[in-house]
């Protein structure tokens, strides 16, 4: 099974570690936090995984030939000269990631407790163009969801904006979610993905094709999930491994 772990983040958050070191390689409980990811990655059965770089890349270069690529098979997908968000990350990848199977996309910085393989299973049940993990947690931002568990819309309580490709939509019908920074996508994604190039966000493409295709929620039950990279959370993901 593929993976992709996004470790091409700048870190901004979590100044001034990142002004030496790339966020994927800040340590959590002695080991850094791709490594953490990676092995979670290996014990559900995802032998093959792209990580892309930028900020920093050659260090996190360097750490994988040092640890022989925790024996299974990577591929490093290079943003060293343009960081293309999180959408156009995935497209960059495609020449790994193409094939007939499903991959997972995990960010580097979000430790939870969800079973990977799990996850994943339930995608191939269902088969939508991808499956998000989500969650009730507080945030700002929250990807709207009907009774159906299919993406619809977007909400900011921050600043009021909403975002749906759907007429007439009233924000309040919908199912409120966090996602997670993990989710299953289906090879034909890079079908969908043809006309978009450069740099894009992957939760703009979705909101742009959910009115058109099925882009499902997985609300895991008794889900905890941290999300390390920022400053504050480093002391919780301490405890957290320990």
């Amino acid at each position: 099974m593929k993976a992709m772990i996004f470790a091409a983040g700048l870190g901004s958050r979590l100044k001034p570690i990142t002004d030496t070191m790339p966020k994927a390689l800040v340590p959590i409980a002695g080991k850094p936090m791709l490594e953490h990811v990676i092995l979670k990655l290996k014990d559900a059965g995802f032998f093959q995984i792209a990580i892309n770089i930028h900020h920093f890349g050659e260090q996190i270069i360097d750490f994988l030939k040092a640890n022989n690529n925790f024996g299974i098979q990577i591929y490093i997908s290079d943003e060293r000269d343009y960081l293309l968000d999180t959408g156009g990350g995935i497209k960059h990848a495609a020449p790994f990631l193409r094939g007939k199977e499903p991959f997972l996309v995990h960010n580097v910085d979000i430790l939870s407790n969800i079973d990977l393989r799990k996850l994943y299973e339930k995608h191939q049940e269902t088969n939508p163009l991808a499956t998000l993990l989500v969650s009730k947690r507080e945030t700002s931002r929250y990807l709207l969801f009907n009774k159906e568990n299919n993406l619809c819309g977007w909400r900011n309580h921050e600043t009021g904006e909403v975002k749906s490709h759907y007429p007439d939509f009233n924000p309040d019908k919908y199912s409120e979610y966090a996602f997670g920074g993990i989710h299953v996508l289906s090879p034909e994604i890079f079908d969908w993905m043809e006309e978009w190039t450069g740099k894009f966000s992957i939760i703009n493409f979705y909101l742009s094709v959910c009115a058109k295709t099925n882009i499902q929620a997985f609300a895991a039950e008794n889900l905890r999930l941290l999300d390390i990279g920022k400053a504050e959370t480093l002391a919780q993901a301490e405890e957290w491994m320990k």
